[in-house]
């Protein structure tokens, strides 16, 4: 069976645990009145912010994980 065969097999939640632990995601927020980033997990769970993006993208490869956007 090919990759994309077997991808098609797996549920939500089977699916999303395939990147967890090696990506993390941006979104931007604002707190407090200001613009921010926050850092997700894969399954949600917010485990950072920045002041910008930049800072949250070089903050997720500090950890050895794998910066995305979550738009």
């Amino acid at each position: 069976m090919q990759h994309t065969q077997r991808a098609h097999t797996l549920s939500n939640d089977a699916f999303a645990a395939l990147g967890l632990g090696a990506t993390a995601y941006v979104r931007p927020a604002v707190i407090q009145g200001h613009t921010a980033y926050t850092i997700h997990t894969v399954d949600g769970a917010q485990i950072g912010q920045a002041p910008s993006r930049a800072l949250a993208f070089a903050a997720i490869i500090q950890h050895e994980l794998e910066p995305v956007d979550a738009n």
